[in-house]
């Protein structure tokens, strides 16, 4: 249940249309659901965070993530399952159909409900390399799920700049810039340093031995002289777009 849900409950118990029983009925379903052994869902994360309760699927099993999918839909909501491998993948899509596999962003989807569109304006991922991508496309279909209007820049590092100036103008009308880079990190500072926009930079664990695992471009985003830069954690496309979708908000 969201902030929505619960004003067009309200305002159907004013205009008399829902009875007050039906609505004591409706709000006196638990905020949260204990009962299912392994988990404990959190309905009315989207009423308190503005964004919903999300599946991590590294460490579960296809049946724990399916259900999971099908009682995040019985209460209303929609389903996001991120880290979820090609193989358990499909176990799931068995038991849950109607769901999509994005196979390059690594993440489960189930949207049988509209999703409003919340965000002031657009959300701008972008992209070192081609490498970066299962952790950009992460970032952007969470993005779209949390009712955000989202575009793509793809492949525009710093190893051949006019790439990225090619595109200055979509780059400056974003709301918010998710930047997601590997090797050095060097793109996060570059991009910082032609907006008056937040930008969210995004390590990728992506490189040769001494990028260490994403390591030497988190410290760089770190220690960016680039004014502006928030920095998540390595190969967090899915934080990103929780901050991003918290600034891009009316």
């Amino acid at each position: 249940m969201n902030r929505d849900d619960i004003l067009a409950l309200l305002e159907g118990v004013r205009n008399g249309k829902l009875p007050v029983p039906d609505a004591l009925e409706r709000l006196a379903l638990s905020p949260y659901e204990e009962d299912l052994g392994f988990a404990v869902l959190d309905h009315h994360r989207a009423l308190r965070k503005g964004m919903p309760e999300v599946i991590f699927g590294q460490g579960k099993t296809p049946a724990q993530i399916a259900l999971l999918l099908q009682r995040l839909r019985a209460h209303g909501q929609n389903g996001l399952a991120t880290r979820v491998d090609p193989d358990k993948a499909r176990e799931v899509l068995v038991e849950v159909p109607d769901a999509t596999y994005h196979a390059v962003a690594r993440v489960i989807t189930l949207a049988p409900f509209p999703v409003a569109i919340r965000g002031r304006g657009t959300i701008t991922v972008i992209t070192a390399g081609t490498s970066d991508l299962p952790v950009a496309e992460e970032a952007a279909i969470t993005a779209e799920l949390f009712g955000n209007r989202v575009e793509r820049i793809t492949d525009v590092g710093v190893a051949g700049l006019h790439r990225l100036l090619h595109r200055a103008a979509a780059i400056r009308a974003a709301a918010v810039l998710i930047v997601v880079a590997g090797m050095e990190g060097a793109l996060p500072s570059v991009v910082a340093g032609l907006v008056d926009r937040p930008v969210i930079a995004v390590p990728t664990s992506v490189g040769y031995g001494a990028s260490l695992g994403g390591i030497a471009a988190l410290l760089a985003m770190l220690n960016s002289c680039a004014s502006g830069i928030t920095v998540v954690n390595i190969d967090n496309g899915f934080g990103a777009a929780c901050a991003a979708s918290l600034m891009n908000r009316e």
